[in-house]
């Protein structure tokens, strides 16, 4: 009986071993290919992204709220002009230079209005030639070694049952934990990308106000915001290379399973910093 015992816990310890190894060996897949794509996808014009939900974007945009921009800006036009007549005690101190100066403010936000695409993807090729140049930062991987893989299944091999089934529950833990943060970071990233479309459709109206004194901050706080949206990008890239930086330090110790909760400590810390970004970057350019 004894030995039936023994051939059944030597059965469940070469189960657990061999199933603890398996986790053990792709536990960074996931946030390794969110990482990775994360950096490809900060970099990403909103136009290159994909390119099928932009051009719809912009085809809605120019034909639903470029009209609604073109009569707010005639409103901001003639209102104006009012201004500028009323200013100058209703033509009793006439100059022409008013006329011409109100002609060339009119001219130039048209010309801005009409060009908002333009300005809007200039404002993100900006932002992504700094991303760009950041992209030498990313290096390293948190995949385990080959090296640390052997040392852990020597060390799981003079484990008992009790010990095994432990350290088979804490790998489970270690690997929901990080598909959960793989999948935040995902969101965090295509979040930043659905409000860059979202804001992109509704340039035409903000742009329609820069011509007015009164209601110009409408559209110089859309533009801030563009910048803030198009800079978070080096923001995020410059907490991934961090966390690339810091999971090197802990990718080639001994201790494997503190290594490991070291690596999720540090990717909890990612997927914030990344949250972050845009609160960050949008106080930065002064925002709301």
């Amino acid at each position: 009986m004894e030995a039936l015992f023994n051939r059944i816990a030597e059965w469940l310890k070469d189960l657990l071993v061999d199933a603890t190894m398996d986790r053990m060996a792709g536990l960074f897949d996931a946030v390794n290919s969110q990482v990775g794509q994360a950096a490809a996808d900060v970099g990403a014009s909103p136009d290159s992204f994909m390119p099928s939900i932009f051009s719809m974007v912009r085809n809605i945009s120019e034909s639903v709220i470029m009209p609604i921009a073109g009569i707010i800006l005639t409103f901001v036009a003639c209102y104006e002009l009012v201004k500028l007549v009323t200013e100058n005690n209703n033509l009793a101190n006439l100059d022409t230079w008013i006329f011409f100066k109100w002609v060339f403010k009119t001219s130039v936000a048209v010309m801005l209005v009409t060009n908002t695409f333009n300005i809007v993807m200039a404002v993100f090729a900006l932002g992504q030639h700094v991303v760009s140049g950041s992209g030498g930062i990313i290096q390293g991987q948190t995949a385990i070694s080959e090296d640390m893989l052997a040392n852990l299944q020597e060390t799981l091999e003079a484990m008992n049952v009790g010990e095994l089934l432990g350290v088979y529950l804490e790998s489970f833990i270690l690997s929901l934990t990080l598909n959960i943060l793989a999948i935040i970071i995902f969101v965090i990233v295509l979040g930043r990308l659905l409000e860059i479309y979202l804001m992109t459709s509704l340039a035409p109206i903000p742009f329609a106000t820069l011509g007015s004194r009164e209601q110009g901050m409408i559209g110089q706080n859309f533009l801030r915001s563009l910048l803030a949206l198009a800079f978070q990008g080096f923001l995020m890239m410059i907490c991934i290379g961090i966390y690339a930086l810091l999971i090197q330090n802990y990718s080639a110790t001994d201790d494997l399973i503190g290594s490991v909760w070291a690596i999720v400590g540090y990717t909890v810390m990612l997927a914030f910093g990344l949250f972050k970004t845009g609160s960050l970057s949008k106080s930065i350019f002064d925002s709301h």
